[in-house]
């Protein structure tokens, strides 16, 4: 029986605002990639993403190639293209560098914590608390990226947000492995002790708060990674978790 033509549904050419053909589709592959739609290893149709997309083949593949230098696609010679396998490697450099930039922000914020930023992630809390209870787990994403954007808008260092953020992106896509209600819950306990910590102003307790909330996903991912190693590259590679 032949195989069931890929359509490639999930792809909405009006989900992005980007302007031009490659950015459109490059906005929109990259969405699937970090969303799972398109899993790790999984070959990539060029022709039917086109279709797809009302573009010719140029600009899936230009949007290709760019995916390929984020990282998250593998461009094979006569081959193919495919999304990438997750590397184990990348994901520990870009944690490490989550736990240097964030624990230091919460660290410089908690002894003179504003009035609004108490507000602001308090509100912030509640929004988590709700997507728990009705077990959205989208919604709780978006909430728990607004939770740490939060910290780095009052930090007010530009450069110290864009290398946060460029760490986060390269995080993203094995983060949505671990979307889970009880992720969602530990998260929020998390969320929940760094707040209490800022509110009383006490430097060194939001700093093993921050520490705790990213070493316990990195954790909980490198036992993922061990359950499921047909979604890594790398699982030998050296470099393991902070004690």
């Amino acid at each position: 029986m032949p195989e069931a033509a890929v359509t490639y549904d999930f792809l909405s050419p009006g989900r992005t605002a980007a302007k031009g053909a490659t950015a459109r589709v490059h906005a929109a592959l990259r969405e699937a990639i970090v969303q799972l739609d398109l899993k790790p290893g999984e070959f990539l149709d060029k022709q039917a993403i086109a279709l797809r997309m009302g573009v010719s083949r140029f600009p899936v593949g230009e949007a290709m190639n760019r995916l390929a230098a984020e990282g998250l696609v593998e461009i094979i010679p006569q081959n193919g293209s495919r999304v990438a396998l997750i590397k184990i490697s990348d994901t520990r450099e870009n944690m490490f560098l989550r736990r240097a930039l964030e624990v230091e922000t919460v660290r410089r914020l908690a002894p003179h914590a504003s009035a609004a930023l108490i507000e602001q992630l308090a509100s912030n809390l509640r929004y988590q608390t709700a997507a728990v209870v009705a077990k959205d787990l989208k919604g709780f994403h978006g909430f728990d990226l607004a939770f740490h954007a939060l910290l780095q808008d009052h930090l007010g260092f530009e450069r110290v947000r864009n290398a946060t953020e460029t760490a986060r992106l390269g995080f993203d896509r094995v983060r949505q492995l671990l979307n889970t209600r009880r992720r969602l819950e530990l998260t929020l306990a998390e969320h929940q002790a760094i707040f209490a910590a800022l509110e009383a102003h006490d430097g060194d307790a939001a700093c093993k708060a921050m520490y705790r909330h990213l070493d316990a996903v990195m954790a909980e991912l490198e036992s993922f990674a061990r359950e499921r190693p047909g979604l890594f590259a790398d699982l030998n590679s050296t470099g393991g978790i902070d004690a």
